[in-house]
This record gives C-alpha cells, sequence and structure tokens, in this order.
C-alpha cells in the first residue's frame, strides 16, 4: 500500500472507528441495569477474540515465542484496555450522571498527548494542541447540551473515580501500544492482548457471577455480548491499533471526541431523540479539531 493510500484509509478509520465504539453506549444503556458489569466485559472479549483467531491465529502462532516472551506487556495491555476501560464505565453508570462521565472521561485524548510528550518524547506542534482544545471544546457544547449552567451545578460522585480511571486506563494502554517494542505482527499482538484480558476477566466475572447472580439466559442478553464483540471489540479495537501504529497516539486518541456526537445521532435514530442545536455545533468544533491535529505528517 502506497503512503497516499494508507493516509486515506487512516482518514476513513478516524470516521469509521467512533460509529463502531457508539455501539458500546447504546447497548450498555440497554443491559446495564441486568447484566453485571465484569461478566458483561468478560462475554465481550470473548466474542472478540473469536474473529480475532481467524484473523491473527496463524501468525500468532508463528510468533508464539516472541508472544511468550512479551506476556507481561500483553497481559498489561489487556488489563489496561480489556479489563479496567470496559468494567470502570459500567460501574460508574450507577453512581453518576451521563454529564459527568462524558465530561470526565473526555480528559482521556489530552492525557495521551502529555503522556506521549513527558515519557516519550513525543514532539508536539501548536496545530495539534490547538485541534485537540477544539474537539474538547465540542465534546463539552454535547455533553453540557448548550447549557453552562450545568457547568455551575456539576457535583462529582464516587462514580466519577471509575471514569478517570477508565480515562488514565485507556491513555496508558494507548501510548503503551504505541511505543512499547513488539516483535509480533500488528493483529497478532492484538489477538494475544485480547486474549490476556479474558484470561484476566474469567475468574473476576465467575466470583462476580456467584456474589451477585448470573445474567438471564435471554435472547437480548446474547446478542447484547455479540453485539459488543463485534463492533466495539473486535472492530473499533483492529481500527484504533492500526491508526495508532500509522499516526500516532495523539491523533488517534481524539477520535474519542467523535463518540458523543455519534452517540446523539445514533439516539435520535434508534431511541427517539431530538438532535439539538448544540449537537451542530459541538460536532461542528469537534470534526475541526480533528482536522485541525491531522494537518502534519505522520512521524514513525
Amino acid at each position: 500500500m502506497t503512503p497516499a493510500a494508507r493516509t486515506r484509509v487512516a482518514h476513513a478509520l478516524l470516521v469509521v472507528a467512533p460509529i463502531l465504539w457508539s455501539a458500546h453506549h447504546l447497548v450498555v444503556r440497554w443491559v446495564g441495569d441486568w447484566f453485571p458489569p465484569h461478566q458483561l466485559t468478560f462475554w465481550r472479549w470473548l466474542v472478540a477474540l473469536v474473529p480475532m483467531l481467524l484473523v491473527a491465529g496463524p501468525a500468532l502462532w508463528r510468533d508464539r515465542e516472541a508472544a511468550r516472551s512479551e506476556w507481561r506487556t500483553l497481559l498489561l495491555l489487556g488489563a489496561l484496555g480489556m479489563w479496567i476501560t470496559g468494567v470502570a464505565v459500567a460501574i460508574s453508570g450507577r453512581t453518576t450522571t451521563a454529564t459527568n462521565i462524558g465530561l470526565v472521561y473526555s480528559v482521556a485524548p489530552v492525557l495521551i498527548i502529555l503522556l506521549s510528550a513527558v515519557v516519550y518524547r513525543e514532539r508536539l506542534l501548536a496545530v495539534q494542541v490547538i485541534g485537540t482544545l477544539v474537539a474538547f471544546a465540542g465534546v463539552v457544547a454535547i455533553v453540557i447540551r448548550g447549557d453552562p449552567q450545568v457547568l455551575v451545578d456539576l457535583t462529582f460522585t464516587p462514580g466519577d473515580f471509575w471514569v478517570m480511571l477508565a480515562a488514565v486506563a485507556w491513555a496508558v494502554y494507548s501510548v503503551i501500544l504505541r511505543y512499547r517494542p513488539t516483535r509480533l505482527d500488528l493483529f497478532a499482538r492484538l489477538a494475544a492482548i485480547m486474549a490476556g484480558g479474558v484470561i484476566l476477566l474469567a475468574p473476576l466475572a465467575a466470583v462476580e457471577a456467584v456474589v451477585v447472580g448470573m445474567p438471564p439466559a435471554t435472547t437480548q442478553a446474547f446478542v447484547a455480548a455479540l453485539i459488543l464483540g463485534l463492533s466495539p471489540g473486535f472492530g473499533a479495537y483492529m481500527c484504533y491499533s492500526w491508526l495508532v501504529r500509522e499516526i500516532g497516539t495523539a491523533r488517534t486518541g481524539l477520535i474519542i471526541y467523535v463518540v458523543p456526537l455519534y452517540n446523539a445521532l445514533f439516539g435520535a435514530w434508534l431511541l427517539s431523540e431530538r438532535p439539538a442545536a448544540y449537537h451542530a455545533i459541538g460536532g461542528a468544533l469537534i470534526f475541526l479539531g480533528i482536522w485541525l491535529a491531522n494537518r502534519v505528517p505522520s512521524r514513525k
């Protein structure tokens, strides 16, 4: 693939990946009251691991010695990207509001930029910083629904700690994914990371099943696990891993800012939630910010 073609693919995935991630928020809203978080996250990643092994299993088996030598890093990435990030947000929704979740989690791209610059000395241009701030303003406009009074009346709960934990875990996951050396193929590495996440989640989901009970064995539970596994699991993480390698963590991290906009659009389509002017203003700021942040050449 030529450099120009890779750039076009990267720009397309910057739009596609947030669409795939939006399914996570919609499904969690649908089943969050009766599907315990560790079990939901476990089944999500077990479902995602099946197609991942079909795609990358042969390469992972071929490079199994490399995977064995990198098992600590792979397990750490599985803990950060599959366990903590997924479960923490699900737990937070029980004690905090959607507004707080949106605002607190939106610091993740900023944390990614700071970690990349401080720990790994990634050079940042002024246009990237400006683009990030513009996109952040767009997220805030959507999350507070165009009403500045929401920020004045904002109160924090224990659930906000879980959101911040998820944001920090995602930032660290993204930076390690980009900069930690590996001998594995891109998707073979992702398959190993998913396997690590499933291994960590299995005993926790089992304990949760004993303590709080299992979800009902219904078609809805099966469909929820299937959607979460294939869309925000398998599809979105493949896109994200490819983008991190191609354009870096700072620019890729900004796709998190598109998710609230897509949530609003899907909510209008599926849940009859009426879009408002602040959606258009916030969306314009988000895409302007991402466009500005990507006005620099990719540096590998």
